[in-house]
């Protein structure tokens, strides 16, 4: 007589699935170890690259001795670095939260026309000399971020048509942004007064020069939140990236999640923008880079892209503060040009996979 067949038990049929989490989450751990302590050797890197680079060469040995080395590198040089630091991370972390949210690989600030309503927020204030503070915070900052939030809800609406996500939409949306606040910008250089214009014009080519801590410790007080909000939805934003309905059906609550990453996406773009100006395309190349370094996981891809960003834009003032010599180009020329072209690929990568 054959032996009956034992029908698997329950622990049985639960110990491949309890060993493969244990094994996913093991994975993840080491990725974000590797992450972490590669992305960090590079930004100490980065930062002493960019603090020993510009039209002056600093030398180790005169610091101690030299009063005009010690003001260039601590009043000018390491409030620059500080700057480009926090303006990648910020930058790079809102657009890898963006592009998972919107689950469009060409997402970003500057490509969704939430970096043009900053910059026409603060060319407003600009142009009509709100240069005072309400309750300690600039004007600028404040209508910076107005300009912001509206620009992502107009996008937001725009792309939803009955609760459905049109990829093709958002970037067409991000487009007419674009366009309608480079428009309202430049009638706002026409018409405004020739100093104020030339501040405009600053303001639309980005740029990270600063004397001093004060604007940085402000920059900070105001991308903090947003950066913690981030970080604390890394794991909806990862479900979230499957799409609404998955998310929904894992416990996500997916209005509350959007509500809180069109915020902080606002307050950080906002506040980078009144300070460093339209930096474009710094959160389209680092998301990605960080994607074929470590993979696909948003958790994983949020930490990598913050690290990264600030070793990005700092390698690139760097580059745009040596490569004249004694002048300087705009650090927002530079990323547009290394952006533009990898922006280029992705829609020629996006398109040849569509056509499959």
């Amino acid at each position: 007589m054959p032996p009956i067949p034992r029908l698997a038990s329950s622990e049985t049929r639960i110990a491949p699935a309890f060993l493969d989490g244990r094994s996913a989450a093991v994975s993840v751990q080491v990725r974000f170890g590797r992450v972490i302590t590669l992305l960090s050797l590079l930004l100490i890197g980065a930062a002493f690259i960019s603090l020993w680079s510009g039209y002056r060469m600093l030398h180790f040995r005169d610091l101690f001795q030299d009063s005009v080395m010690q003001t260039v590198l601590f009043r000018l040089r390491m409030p620059r670095v500080m700057l480009a630091a926090v303006v990648g991370a910020s930058l790079s972390i809102v657009g890898a939260a963006l592009q998972s949210m919107f689950r469009n690989p060409l997402a970003e600030p500057f490509t969704l026309g939430v970096s043009g309503g900053g910059t026409l927020g603060a060319s407003v204030a600009i142009a009509l000399g709100w240069g005072a503070s309400l309750f300690g915070v600039p004007l600028v900052f404040l209508t910076a971020f107005a300009g912001c939030a509206l620009a992502v809800a107009v996008v937001y609406r725009l792309s939803r048509t009955a609760g459905v996500m049109l990829p093709g939409m958002i970037l067409l949306a991000g487009v007419v942004m674009n366009l309608i606040a480079g428009a309202a910008v430049l009638i706002l250089q026409y018409l405004t007064d020739y100093t104020r214009a030339l501040q405009i014009l600053r303001w639309t080519i980005g740029s990270l020069d600063v004397v001093g801590y004060g604007l940085v410790v402000r920059l900070f007080c105001f991308v903090l939140p947003g950066w913690i909000i981030l970080f604390y939805l890394a794991r909806d934003l990862h479900l979230l990236a499957m799409g609404d309905d998955v998310a929904a059906s894992l416990g996500v609550n997916v209005q509350r999640c959007e509500r809180l990453i069109y915020f902080s996406a606002s307050l950080i773009v906002g506040a980078a923008v009144a300070v460093g100006g339209t930096i474009a395309f710094v959160g389209l190349i680092v998301p990605h880079t960080v994607r074929l370094l470590f993979g696909e996981d948003v958790r994983v891809v949020l930490v990598g892209s913050f690290l990264l960003g600030a070793s990005f834009l700092m390698l690139a003032d760097a580059l745009a503060r040596s490569v004249l010599g004694s002048g300087e180009l705009p650090v927002g020329a530079v990323t547009a040009l290394a952006g533009g072209v990898m922006f280029l690929w992705l829609l020629v990568r996006q398109q040849r996979y569509a056509a499959f």
